[in-house]
C-alpha cells in the first residue's frame, strides 16, 4: 500500500536532482532551503543528488543525467516503503513516473515534479541568438540534440507526474494550458531568501558605479549584451567597473571575451564562498542580471534582499518578482542598448538608486523559505490525498 498521511502526521520525502550537491546556489540551494524548513516543520528529508548515485567520471558526461535519472528510479523503486511522497527536479523523474504509471498497483509514492523553467523558452531564446552567432552550443547539430534527447526527457517528466511546482508563472501556465496538468494539482511557489542577506546598505554618491553579475558564465545570461553596453557606457562613467562572480570560468576566459578595450573595468572574483554573498553584494551598487533563460534565480532575491537596484529582463521569472522603476529596472532581452540607458540613467541619479534598493528590500521580505516549505507542503498533502 502506498503510504497516506492525514495532516497530523508527519512525511518522508525524497528529494533529488541531477545535480551536484553543492550548497551555493542553483538547484541544490532550493532543495536544500526547502528542506531545511520541512524538517524544521517536523518532516523527515532525503536528499538525493548526482554524486550519490553517479561516481565522478564513471560515466561519459553527456549522458550523465540520463543515467542518474534511471539510477534514481530503480532507487526509489527498490526503497519505496521508506517514502511518502519523492519530489524530483526535471528531467530526472521521467524514469520514476513512467514506473509509477506502467505499475499502479506496485505500491509506488506519489511523484511531485519540480520545474525551474521552460526548455520551449530556451529553444526561442537561444534559436534567435543562434541566427545572430552569439550561441555556443545551438548550432544545427545541438538543436536536433535537444530536440530528440532533451525535450523528451522532460516532456515525459511533467507528464507522468502526479503534481507539480515552479517558481516562474509562466511556467505554472505552460503546465496547464500545454501539459493539460490539472490546475489544483500545479503550484506556483517562489523561491525564498535567507535573512542572512538583508545587510544595511550605504548608497554612495561620485563618478564611480560598482556594477555586479553573480552566477554561472554562460551565453544564455545575455553576456554579449552587457559586452555591448559597457562599450558604450565606459566612457561616460570615468570609475565604472564591473564584477563578475562565482562564475565557474578562469579569469582569463572572460577578461579575453571583453578585450583590451574593457579590460581595467572588469573584475572577476571566480569563486565566493557562500558565507561571503552578503558581503559581495554590499560592496557593489547595481545588480546586472539581463539573463535570457531563467526560472527565478536566487542571485536576484539576494541582491533585492541587499538594497541593491537591480537591472534585469522582463522576462522568465525575473518579471514576476520586478516591477520597472517601482523595485528595479526591467529591460527587453537581447536588447544592449536598453541596458546602456538603464545603467546611465542609475549611475546618475544616487537619489534613484536608493528608491529602487529599499523597494526592492521591501519586497522580497515576504519572499521566505518558511512560506515557500508549507505552500510545498499543502501540494504534498493535496497529491497524496488525491492518490489514496
Amino acid at each position: 500500500m502506498e503510504q497516506t498521511a492525514s495532516p497530523q502526521q508527519s512525511l518522508n520525502i525524497l528529494m533529488g536532482s541531477g545535480v551536484a550537491k553543492r550548497r551555493e546556489g542553483g538547484v541544490a540551494g532550493v532543495i536544500y532551503s526547502l528542506g531545511r524548513e520541512l524538517e524544521r516543520m517536523g518532516h523527515h528529508v532525503t536528499y538525493i543528488f548526482q554524486e550519490d548515485l553517479i561516481e565522478p567520471g564513471s560515466v561519459p558526461q553527456r549522458f550523465n543525467e540520463l543515467i542518474f535519472s534511471l539510477r534514481l528510479g530503480r532507487y526509489i523503486a527498490e526503497n519505496r516503503k521508506k517514502f511518502s511522497i519523492v519530489n524530483l527536479h526535471a528531467p530526472t523523474g521521467f524514469p520514476y513516473g513512467l514506473r509509477r504509471r506502467w505499475q499502479r498497483a506496485a505500491g509506488y509514492p506519489p511523484y511531485v515534479m519540480t520545474l525551474h523553467g521552460l526548455e520551449e523558452r530556451r529553444l526561442y531564446a537561444m534559436s534567435r541568438e543562434a541566427k545572430k552567432g552569439r550561441a555556443w552550443n545551438f548550432s544545427l547539430k545541438n538543436r536536433l540534440w535537444h530536440r530528440f534527447y532533451h525535450m523528451p526527457r522532460f516532456r515525459w517528466s511533467i507528464r507522468t507526474a502526479d503534481g507539480a511546482h515552479t517558481c516562474a508563472r509562466e511556467v505554472w501556465s505552460m503546465l496547464q494550458l500545454k501539459y493539460k496538468l490539472d490546475a489544483d494539482r500545479v503550484a506556483y511557489i517562489p523561491h525564498g531568501v535567507e535573512s542572512r542577506f538583508f545587510v544595511p546598505r550605504e548608497y554612495r554618491s561620485g563618478e564611480k558605479l560598482r556594477l555586479l553579475y553573480a552566477g554561472t558564465w554562460l551565453d544564455q545570461r545575455g553576456i554579449f549584451y552587457i559586452r555591448d553596453a559597457l562599450r558604450n557606457v565606459a566612457p561616460k562613467i570615468p570609475g565604472l567597473t564591473m564584477t563578475f562572480a562565482g562564475c565557474g570560468v578562469p579569469s582569463e576566459e572572460i577578461l579575453r571575451f571583453f578585450g583590451t578595450e574593457l579590460a581595467g573595468r572588469i573584475i572577476v572574483r571566480p569563486i565566493v564562498p557562500v558565507e561571503r554573498m552578503p558581503e559581495l553584494y554590499a560592496e557593489h551598487d547595481v545588480f546586472l542580471f539581463p539573463s535570457l533563460v531563467e526560472g527565478l534565480p536566487l542571485v536576484l532575491l539576494e541582491a533585492m534582499a541587499s538594497g541593491m537596484p537591480v537591472i534585469t529582463t522582463n522576462t522568465c521569472g525575473m518579471a514576476d518578482v520586478v516591477e520597472d522603476e517601482f523595485n528595479g529596472l526591467l529591460i527587453p532581452p537581447a536588447n544592449a542598448r536598453a541596458m546602456e540607458e538603464a545603467i546611465l540613467l542609475l549611475a546618475r541619479s544616487v537619489e534613484l538608486r536608493k528608491k529602487l534598493g529599499e523597494a526592492a528590500r521591501e519586497t522580497v521580505k515576504r519572499y521566505t523559505w518558511e512560506r515557500a516549505a508549507r505552500q510545498l507542503e499543502a501540494l504534498y498533502r493535496h497529491v497524496l490525498a488525491a492518490e489514496a
